[in-house]
């Protein structure tokens, strides 16, 4: 944290990435660390806190102070990838334990669970993801040890009420652990709604750059729960590189100009063409329209993120001819860079997703907006 501001804004801490300065040279971009092991002293002890690369790393630590204090947590881990990060936190559970989770989220953790998941010996157990009725009945029924929410959820954006799902987790003595990839500390902290813990996928808007594979974990207290999470990021070895963690310190100081930048083009499409003629449906939480606008509004703040979804009047062919008409959205799986992307989910996920085939989900980038929706509006005249 900075020395001459430490009360500086999130914006600010972001920026300067803690206010860091090399205190060999001055400068004020952070090095790489790229040491894999450290020396002892003659005693044999690590008096400066580093013994080998696997755990210790100063240019991910740098990284992860940024992130905590982003997500005003307690302490945070980056691993390899979204993906080590969701699945870092199931692999903390014990056999036997339940875990329940949203029918709409990321087709790769729901993938994990359903193959790997219940094979280490957790019970999955779903629930709709706005309904918090429903989500208490399964709670009292099953007495889970871990609940866990998207939200808004990929690529339906349905939206979660963070602080309703904490009370639940809460009465039974379960955790709350939230997917923010799409939201981001930027606007929404779910810790400061009563979640124990909140990953990343920093692949996306952490980075910004599509160039960086990584994932993160943020912790509201350092608890057993979290101290096997750290465990397991030291014993199974899901490292991040620091190269990898420099980049996300990069994307960091940019991160909210970025997703500020990118929501608001996202709402102004959201908008445009939230009643075009051509289209079944326009799904994006900013829209009053949504179910779920009222508990985003409440939950996040400077916007509604730059993804959103388009269902295709026609089905799943006039959806697909869509997306082969445009020409600056870029036809790749992914989201959260500051380029604009277009992706059939259906196609990717398989027969058994729960994504209807007329769906076109977009990242919004930060382009100017009007070329944004002159390649929407000429591709969808194209259909």
């Amino acid at each position: 944290m900075s020395k001459n501001f430490p009360d500086a804004s999130p914006e600010t801490l972001a920026a300067q990435a803690l206010g860091f300065v090399e205190p060999l040279t001055g400068a004020v971009t952070p090095p790489v660390y790229i040491a894999s092991t450290y020396e002892r002293e003659a005693d044999l002890t690590y008096a400066r806190g580093h013994i080998y690369g696997r755990p210790d790393n100063q240019t991910v630590r740098l990284a992860e102070g940024v992130l905590t204090k982003l997500e005003n947590g307690a302490a945070s881990l980056l691993v390899a990838s979204g993906m080590s990060a969701a699945t870092g936190i199931f692999m903390a559970l014990k056999p036997g334990d339940t875990a329940l989770v949203p029918e709409v989220m990321y087709w790769g953790v729901r993938k994990w669970l359903n193959e790997w998941g219940v094979e280490w010996g957790v019970k999955i157990v779903y629930y709709q993801n706005d309904d918090m009725a429903a989500l208490k009945a399964l709670t009292e029924q099953h007495r889970p040890a871990l609940i866990w929410a998207e939200t808004p959820s990929n690529p339906m954006w349905t939206v979660t009420d963070l602080a309703e799902a904490a009370r639940i987790a809460h009465s039974v003595g379960a955790k709350l652990a939230v997917d923010s990839t799409v939201a981001t500390p930027v606007l929404s902290r779910p810790l400061e709604h009563g979640a124990d813990l909140v990953m990343h996928s920093a692949t996306k808007y952490i980075n910004g750059h599509s160039d960086v594979i990584a994932g993160a974990i943020v912790t509201a207290k350092e608890d057993d729960f979290w101290r096997r999470i750290v465990a397991i990021r030291k014993d199974v070895g899901t490292i991040i590189g620091p190269f990898e963690a420099w980049l996300l310190l990069r994307g960091m100081r940019t991160l909210h100009i970025r997703v500020r930048a990118a929501s608001a083009n996202a709402m102004a499409i959201a908008q445009h063409f939230e009643n075009h003629p051509k289209l079944e449906k326009m799904l994006y939480p900013g829209l009053p329209a949504h179910p779920g606008h009222t508990i985003a509004a409440r939950q996040m703040s400077g916007g509604f993120s730059g993804m959103l979804s388009m269902r295709v009047k026609g089905g799943e062919q006039k959806a697909i001819a869509l997306a082969a008409d445009l020409k600056l959205f870029k036809r790749a799986t992914s989201l959260g860079g500051v380029e604009s992307l277009v992706e059939h989910r259906r196609s990717i996920e398989g027969d058994t997703s729960p994504v209807p085939g007329d769906l076109l989900r977009f990242s919004v980038g930060i382009e100017k907006i009007e070329d944004l929706i002159a390649d929407l509006e000429q591709a969808l005249a194209a259909i």
